[in-house]
């Protein structure tokens, strides 16, 4: 390959839920100069790609084009020509309905370097979702997967339905609402029962997915009760009647409600991936960000002199950060704590001291200040001197506690604790069932953005007690608190509470 010569990557981005995306394709998202996607590309996949990555969107719904495949086809050979490194992403797999050998013959025409990149496609990946084997010994051995887009009486139909009528055990449609009624009817036509089982899936592997069980005679008039639309596929065949014992994914104790998940950005994916995957669809909404001080001058100068402590007491994994930060920047690192003794609020910020080569040597039960000052009052704390690493605000409990204790304290901000800007907060909260509060500053947060102007029955979940105290203190009703006060503790409340 000639240098700076373009390569284009058609790319099957699988069937919606991002957590099926291949690794082939998110390490080509990560590299990639371009990403020309469609419509049915999930969001979240898009954020593998690089900051610097230009996005090209060309989604197709039905009758609606933002570019024609052959302009599709122009662009892709653009892009190549560029010297670009192009990823195309496509719903489900490349080859599958996926109109990716009509690129692949252009880019081979026009002498631009391509690679198949195959993706899981939504026939097998949908009906799995939602309980059904396209296959199943017993019922059947054979799969047809066809276009539902495609008009069934039509004169030239490129599909015989006369043969796969009864030929075939299941039948997949794709896109296979719009024609539904005529696909039902041609099927009874040419000899399949009425009495067959189907299952229409609107919306598959995605937290908003739902399915419809029926028979070829009734699916037409429960999908409209039902009120279905696109994007959906269908499943014809025995194998439907196995989704009322199989089905799993929409049986998840939060699958169906939408959580508003306000922690800062990097507690977000983890709060959102434990959440997701008891079947919640999550909206990120951080109301606070973690930043570091304008000044050092006081944490610095407690490094300086770590020595005349007993113990160093750390209250969150971003003080640990933080703290880290400043000792190297000081050209020191953990052996400069010497035989000092270290306390950790929490399992989680025990675990980030630990990632840095320290041994913990408290942590309470209660993970809290009330629990830390329990822990230290439980030994001879008199004369000891404590140094606690924090935020810039916090509660004063546990210094408070040590010195009334007769101990010695010191208190040395780590970082800052800032309310995010409530741009694009509009709507925010539309369709909604709960929302997380991790801390205090995310509910002053979250009255400083809706005040009280949120929809009745709206449900909170706090992580704690004194969590849950604020909320109160603004007149919020807390329905869920966690007894473990963590995000996965947090995460394991809020599914209990549902799954009620």
């Amino acid at each position: 390959m000639k240098k700076n010569k373009g390569i284009v990557y058609l790319t099957g981005a699988g069937p919606g839920d991002p957590g099926l995306l291949t690794l082939k394709a998110q390490a080509l998202l990560a590299r990639a100069g371009v990403v020309v996607y469609d419509r049915l590309v999930n969001q979240k996949i898009l954020s593998h790609a690089s900051s610097h990555a230009e996005f090209i969107f060309v989604g197709k719904a039905s009758s609606r084009h933002t570019l024609p495949q052959a302009d599709i086809n122009k662009l892709l050979v653009k892009l190549g020509r560029q010297g670009k490194m192009v990823v195309r992403l496509k719903g489900g797999d490349t080859f599958v309905f996926g109109r990716g050998g009509e690129e692949a013959l252009a880019l081979r025409k026009a002498g631009i370097a391509f690679e198949i990149v195959p993706g899981v496609t939504s026939a097998v990946a949908v009906p799995a979702y939602a309980g059904i084997p396209v296959t199943q010994r017993g019922y059947t051995s054979s799969l047809g997967i066809f276009t539902g887009q495609e008009d069934p009486t039509k004169k030239d139909s490129n599909i015989a339905w006369d043969k796969i009528s009864t030929g075939l055990g299941t039948l997949v449609f794709l896109m296979g609402f719009e024609n539904l009624e005529k696909i039902a009817s041609t099927l009874v036509k040419f000899g399949r029962k009425s009495s067959t089982p189907c299952c229409l899936i609107q919306w598959g592997t995605l937290p908003g997915q739902r399915s419809l069980r029926a028979t070829l005679k009734d699916i037409v008039k429960k999908a409209k009760k039902e009120k279905f639309a696109a994007p959906a596929i269908l499943v014809v065949g025995e194998v439907a009647s196995l989704k009322k014992e199989i089905e799993w994914f929409e049986k998840k104790p939060l699958f169906g409600k939408k959580i508003m998940v306000t922690v800062p950005f990097d507690e977000t994916g983890r709060l959102c991936a434990m959440l997701e995957d008891q079947g919640a669809e999550c909206a990120d909404f951080p109301l606070i960000s973690i930043q570091p001080l304008k000044d050092y001058f006081f944490l610095d100068s407690a490094i300086r002199c770590l020595a005349i402590f007993d113990w160093v007491v750390f209250t969150s994994q971003n003080g640990v950060r933080f703290f880290f930060d400043r000792l190297a920047n000081a050209g020191k690192d953990a052996r400069w704590l010497g035989s000092v003794k270290i306390a950790a609020i929490g399992p989680r910020t025990a675990d980030a001291l630990k990632a840095r080569g320290l041994s913990v040597d408290t942590t309470p039960r209660e993970f809290r200040q009330e629990g830390l000052l329990a822990s230290f009052k439980k030994s001879r704390i008199k004369g000891k001197n404590f140094l606690i690493v924090r935020a810039e605000e916090a509660r004063d409990v546990l210094p408070n506690g040590l010195r009334n204790a007769g101990a010695a304290v010191s208190v040395v901000p780590a970082y800052r604790t800032v309310l995010r800007k409530s741009a694009g907060s509009r709507g925010a909260l539309k369709g909604c069932d709960l929302v997380t509060f991790t801390s205090s500053s995310c509910v002053e947060g979250f009255v400083k953005v809706f005040g009280k102007r949120y929809p009745r029955g709206l449900k909170f979940a706090s992580i704690g007690p004194v969590t849950s105290a604020t909320c109160r203190e603004h007149g919020i009703k807390v329905s869920v608190e966690a007894k473990s006060y963590t995000l996965d503790g947090l995460a394991g409340a809020i599914a209990a509470r549902f799954k009620k």
